[in-house]
This record gives structure tokens, sequence and C-alpha cells, in this order.
């Protein structure tokens, strides 16, 4: 029993170094398919990082854009951090094109960030705002939640358009 569970396990591993695909069918059903499974939802959450792909929530034309660079620290982007991302997806009538080199201020990430009361802050995708050299929102409305970590980063006018603060 032991021995099966080693090997479904380093499938897995396997599998996340070889491109996420899935050979063995089946393979999260048992009880211990459910500690590979930790291991697999463990492995998605890290900086946000070149080529790391991103959900754009505001209303400025993008749909999704793909990370280039992170601003701010060696290992990649938090919540808060600018980044530098190139659109990979776009609506055909927005202010920003496909191919277009944005800059975005990262306001979800699915990585943990803790707060100074010893709670943590973590969201289910990686969504960006985008912003000009200056750091201005493009569009002018923001869709979802947004944490309230921006006002230390200085990125008080997308809080004022966010609708809902986490």
């Amino acid at each position: 029993m032991a021995a099966a569970f080693a090997s479904r396990c380093s499938r897995v591993g396997r599998s996340l170094f070889g491109g996420l695909s899935n050979s063995s069918p089946g393979l999260f059903t048992s009880s211990h398919g459910m500690t590979c499974n930790n291991l697999f939802s463990q492995q998605q959450r890290t900086f946000i990082q070149m080529r790391t792909v991103l959900k754009v929530v505001d209303n400025s034309g993008a749909k999704k854009v793909m990370c280039i660079q992170a601003l701010k620290g060696k290992k990649g982007a938090r919540l808060g951090d600018t980044i530098i991302a190139s659109v990979k997806e776009a609506h055909p009538n927005g202010k920003v094109k496909k191919g277009k080199v944005v800059y975005g201020v990262v306001v979800r990430a699915a990585m943990q960030k803790g707060r100074c009361d010893g709670s943590e802050v973590k969201f289910d995708d990686n969504a960006v705002v985008l912003v000009d050299k200056q750091g201005q929102p493009i569009g002018t409305r923001v869709f979802g939640p947004v944490p309230h970590e921006l006002r230390q980063k200085k990125h008080v006018k997308i809080l004022t358009l966010a609708g809902h603060i986490a």
C-alpha cells in the first residue's frame, strides 16, 4: 500500500515538472490521493513571476495579460506590487490592444499574505489593474474585491474605483 502511494505521488511530481499532464486516470480517487491533491494545490501558490498569466479586472479593454517582469522583488510580485505585462487577450473596442506592453498593479494574488493583526489574505485567482507609468489607472472601474493593503503601497486611486474592499 505504501509503495502504491509513493508511486502515485512520484507520478504527480513528475507530471508537475513535465507540463502538468495527468497520465494516470483516477489518480485522486483514493484517500491517499487527497494528500497528493493537497501537494498539487500547494504547488500552484507561488509569487507572480515571469510568464504568469493574470486576469485584468478593470474596463481598460484587456482580458488577460502575461507578466514580463516584476518591478519590486527578486522572487516575484505579491499584492500591491507593480509588474510589466504583455496583453494576451483584449476586447476589440478597448483602450488597450493585444500585444501592447503595459504596467499593472497586482490586486488579487493566490499566494497568501500575512496581515499585521495575524490574519492572512489570499484569493482564488491572480488579478491585475492596468496603470500608466505614473501609477494612474487606465480604466475607470475596478471589478471584484480589492485588499486594503493597496493603501500602504500608495494605490489609493484604485481603492476609490473599487466597489468592494477586502
